[in-house]
């Protein structure tokens, strides 16, 4: 009876271990997969909004087409201010000889490089799949009567993640405890850029 007891008792110490362990390491990896997978859908949604700043600067608005948007990337221009002698040069300074003059760049030149392949997946969330950003473009009307020109983009946690819990239960409960928490506390439960709601200055919410 006593050596069936230690038994049992060795059992449990070890079930026990083994879920203390997972309580502490389950969370740890979370975060490690959210840390990699948030990097990436930031650094597509940093081009989105590069690209509309640009298309904004040739047509005056924004765009809340992707399809118009790769287009102008990958086959527009747009104009850069570039200055003529140097600031620090006092005399071309009193004499007016510091001159700016606008040039006209290809967009896909000055914003991606020339990486054809990079403009091509703006659309996509990464890790999603297949999944696209939600966008759209329009006007607002702040609190002092001035008409603002605004865009968002938009990529849900349950997208970002989706091919990451979908097989591990207590990943997924993770998920849904922060995207539970973020509504509660009155935040977007994913990642976005810009807003059509009110001025952000195209500010994205990781900032």
């Amino acid at each position: 009876m006593k050596k069936v007891l230690q038994i049992a008792l060795l059992i449990a110490i070890v079930g026990l271990g083994y879920l203390l362990y997972k309580s502490i390491a389950k969370p740890i990896q979370y975060e490690d997969e959210q840390a990699k997978r948030n990097g990436k859908v930031i650094e597509r949604l940093k081009d989105i909004r590069a690209a509309q700043v640009a298309y904004k600067s040739e047509f005056g608005k924004y765009t809340g087409s992707f399809d118009t948007l790769v287009n102008f990337v990958k086959t527009g221009h747009f104009n850069v201010e570039q200055r003529i002698g140097s600031a620090d040069d006092s005399v071309a300074v009193a004499k007016g000889l510091l001159k700016r003059i606008k040039v006209q760049v290809r967009v896909l030149d000055s914003l991606f490089k020339g990486n054809t392949a990079r403009v091509d997946s703006l659309p996509y969330i990464p890790y999603g799949g297949g999944a696209k950003f939600e966008m759209g473009a329009g006007e607002i009307m702040t609190a002092s009567k001035v008409p603002v020109k605004v865009f968002q983009a938009l990529a849900p946690d349950s997208i970002i993640f989706r091919s990451f819990v979908i097989d591990d239960e207590d990943f997924k409960q993770i998920l849904i405890n922060k995207t539970y928490g973020k509504k509660k506390a009155d935040k977007y439960p994913g990642l976005k850029v810009g807003s059509l709601t009110e001025a952000t200055n195209n500010a994205g919410n990781w900032e």
